[in-house]
């Protein structure tokens, strides 16, 4: 009688070894796995060199990737804005209406600190951004929020620096490759911003809560003034930010503060801009003084 032709592992030496070296490698890379989730778990940065190296070799795909998302959502926008344009045309009229009376309050109060910086002697200048680079991509349904950015060390970025968009902060730079960087996003749970309230310089702490949502609390200790709608800028404290970033606007309220929502979305965000530590800047401007300002050399 003709042996069956589909027996078990045991019948066969071969297939015993292959499941037995399966087992193995299996084992190995759970051990493997465990040790370095250990390891990064103990002190995250152990592993900074390995990440930004992957993350240079990766930067040019991620590049593609992301100018491919771009156009493609252009054309989305374009049919889809074909359909709602009626709608979308009123709602900015009345948009437009409504900033240009904003636009007058704004223009009279910067034609106001302007007379009193000259009676004052003061003179502040923006920062020139170091580079503008794409945002190549970053985390949503992450414990932790980190971005991708196409720039690095060859082109001046350094850890610490802020990372900003036309509509607000977006983050700091936490760990710096050749031609990429990582970037700690301000709705990370380790992400600490010292802010204030625009209208009245109400002083708070912005930490991120890891849910693409921003937990305020207040430095001050009693009634809780913060209002839904509120919008927060950054203080200038620490001398890593420069003051009068915007950060996030109130959409929740809670004892000790407020929850808000950022305003700058980096996964709506294109292009950002990294900027020099908010202190360093400062000593630069001292030390090259506007002319015609006290303390500037004439010839």
């Amino acid at each position: 009688m003709a042996p069956p032709s589909n027996r078990r592992p045991g019948y066969s030496r071969r297939a015993q070894y292959g499941t037995f070296f399966g087992y193995v490698i299996a084992a190995a890379g759970a051990l493997v796995g465990g040790v370095l989730l250990l390891v990064s778990s103990g002190n995250g940065s152990v592993f900074g060199g390995m990440r930004s190296a992957a993350n240079d070799l990766t930067a040019p795909a991620g590049q593609a990737a992301a100018a491919t998302r771009s156009e493609a959502g252009s054309w989305y926008d374009t049919i889809a804005g074909f359909f709602t344009s009626g709608s979308r045309v009123a709602k900015l009229e009345q948009e437009v209406a409504l900033s240009r009376v904003k636009l007058a309050e704004a223009q009279a109060l910067a034609n106001e600190n302007a007379r009193l910086k000259e009676m004052l002697g003061l003179v502040g200048q923006e920062p020139k951004p170091v580079v503008v680079a794409r945002l190549i991509a970053s985390t949503s349904t992450s414990s932790r929020r980190f971005a991708l950015l196409g720039a690095g060390s060859q082109q001046s970025v350094r850890v610490g620096m802020p990372v900003r968009s036309p509509l607000g902060l977006v983050g700091r730079v936490l760990e710096v490759g050749n031609n990429s960087s990582r970037v700690l996003l301000i709705t990370d749970g380790e992400s600490m911003v010292p802010v204030r309230r625009a209208t009245d310089g109400l002083p708070a702490y912005a930490s991120g809560k890891a849910d693409g949502t921003i937990q305020l609390r207040l430095i001050n200790a009693g009634i809780n003034t913060v209002k839904i709608g509120d919008a927060f800028v950054t203080s200038g404290q620490g001398g890593l930010f420069r003051p009068g970033t915007a950060v996030a606007v109130v959409s929740e309220l809670t004892r000790d503060g407020a929850v808000a929502r950022p305003l700058s979305d980096p996964g709506a965000t294109e292009f950002v801009a990294v900027y020099p530590l908010w202190d360093e800047a400062q000593k630069g401007s001292e030390l090259k003084p506007e002319p015609g300002t006290p303390g500037a050399e004439t010839k």
